[in-house]
């Protein structure tokens, strides 16, 4: 027998939930070709596995690598956590499709989340959902998959408008989605405390699921924390309009609230996942947290008025108590204050902190980002990480955000968080909980048929890790310390880390169910 590679002298996790078994695994052609004993079998590459997990590569549910994932650190810092593919598209705002306008648009407002894109993938006229895709294709370590984004494909139709869709805008809007999905998209996002997606209705939401057949709507939902059950019932009458799967991005808050709604929408039938990180601070758009509903920052001129004038005076003191949970991520022209509280910014500025976040929306022209603290982050808010996680409709999002100077450490460590804190010290998962929750289940959601396992014919997206080194570095001082004992990664049967380095291939595809 003679295979490309053979990972030997592991124990694997194959992704059904089995616990570990001791197996070798060859790979030829970019598939794996056999799982078991296979002493003597001659290979290109032999890779020593003894003493570690051999498990499929992990699926990032949420990512904001639309890109980043151009980035070889940012690729690294995902392949030093397992994660073979990222789900992009996210929040209902990304490049695709749309006219030169709406990339314009979707790349200004979501600039402290997404970043720009390269060069590499065309940006000065319309640009298609296969367009994107074949950007990606081949050009990155990493597989990508991509949902269509509900507030680009608004705004390439109707612009910032808050009205509802007339019928012919919903047509158009619709005809956007049902190309999308031809072209290989994912599912379908939204973002509905961003913009425009928060002028939607769960009506048009539900018109534009109707297509989706078994790929998810996936939303950042209209209310999360204390108030999510105003979300959660939005979530099921768009399944129920609709009939469609349903994925709740990053389902943080108050365990007690949140797990009962949880088990409303599976006791009704309806087919629901969520994502979560295991960290107990966010990561966003400054404008999104600070500013009312009626400031429009989807008009960015009309919004700086705003923000100028004394329109808004009396709202600023209504944020006494949000500002010390505030640290600055991204701050372009003003990246001295990265790192800083909004408190401590405002200090060295010698403002108060409503004055320096004017001058933060004004100078980056609404680009700043922001970490945020949540009001529960203690013991409390710890617990209901741990509880959610532990949920079987669980699967794992890092919302890595890889802008800016000082950007949340999510996307630097949550896999490895995960595995370290969560599985080996915490016991919150076994070790084949895991990797269902983090490879298996995520590559069904978004319809990856040939990922998610260690099993013969599956795509080779293998990773190895040492159970007893892995461990998150990454923390809200260092926020891009890359994490440790993932040192070997292959995709596409090609490895990309070995010793924990980049080894410069780009077998990444861009995946499309």
């Amino acid at each position: 027998m003679s295979f490309d590679v053979v990972i030997s002298g592991g124990r694997v996790l194959d992704g059904t939930g089995a616990p570990p078994y001791r197996a070798d695994v060859a790979v030829e052609g970019g598939r794996i070709a056999a799982v078991g004993r296979l002493d003597g079998a001659q290979a290109g590459a032999v890779i020593d596995a003894t003493g570690r997990f051999v498990a499929p590569g992990f699926v990032d549910c949420h990512a904001h690598g639309d890109a980043a994932v151009f980035d070889a650190g940012v690729q690294r810092a995902a392949l030093r956590q397992g994660v073979t593919t990222f789900v992009l598209g996210q929040d209902g705002l990304s490049f695709a499709p749309g006219a030169a306008a709406t990339v314009a648009y979707a790349s200004r407002y979501f600039a402290a989340v997404n970043g720009p894109l390269p060069g590499s993938v065309p940006f000065d006229g319309p640009l298609t959902v296969g367009e994107l895709l074949d950007g990606y294709d081949r050009a990155v370590a990493l597989n990508t998959a991509y949902l269509l984004p509900h507030g680009t494909i608004r705004y390439d139709v109707m612009g910032p408008s808050p009205d509802r869709p007339a019928r012919e805008d919903l047509a158009a809007m619709l005809r956007h989605v049902e190309r999308g999905l031809s072209e290989g998209a994912a599912g379908l996002s939204s973002g509905l405390e961003y913009l425009p997606g928060r002028y939607a209705t769960g009506e048009e939401l539900a018109a534009l699921c109707a297509p989706l057949g078994a790929l998810p709507y996936v939303t950042h939902m209209r209310a999360y924390g204390a108030r999510a059950g105003v979300g959660m019932a939005e979530v099921m009458e768009i399944a129920e309009r609709s009939g469609a799967a349903v994925h709740v991005s990053h389902l943080h808050g108050p365990a007690d609230v949140l797990l009962p709604l949880v088990e409303e929408a599976l006791g009704k039938g309806v087919d629901l996942t969520f994502d979560t990180y295991p960290y107990l601070r966010g990561n966003t758009i400054l404008a999104m947290v600070v500013l009312p509903d009626s400031v429009p920052g989807a008009e960015t001129e009309r919004a700086l008025e705003m923000i100028a004038s004394d329109e808004l005076d009396g709202w600023w003191p209504s944020l006494e108590d949000t500002w010390p949970r505030l640290t600055v991520s991204h701050a372009p022209g003003l990246e001295w204050a990265e790192g800083l509280t909004m408190v401590a910014a405002a200090e060295r500025a010698g403002v108060a902190p409503a004055e320096f976040c004017r001058r933060l929306l004004t100078e980056t022209r609404l680009e700043a980002g922001v970490v945020s603290a949540r009001p529960d982050e203690g013991p409390e808010g710890e617990q209901s990480v741990r509880r959610m996680l532990r949920h079987p409709s669980h699967t794992g999002g890092s919302d890595g955000i890889y802008v800016g100077g000082h950007p949340h450490p999510r996307g630097f460590g949550a896999f490895a968080r995960f595995l370290g804190r969560h599985v080996r010290e915490l016991a919150d998962w076994t070790w084949e909980q895991a990797v269902v929750h983090l490879a298996s289940h995520p590559a069904r959601r978004f319809g990856l048929a040939d990922r998610g396992l260690v099993r013969r014919g599956f795509a080779a997206d293998v990773v190895v890790f040492d159970p007893a080194a892995v461990a998150d570095r990454a923390t809200y001082e260092a926020p891009r310390t890359l994490a440790a004992g993932v040192d070997d990664v292959l995709v596409s049967g090609v490895r990309v880390l070995a010793g924990g380095e980049l080894t410069g291939a780009t077998p990444g595809r861009a995946l499309r169910p």
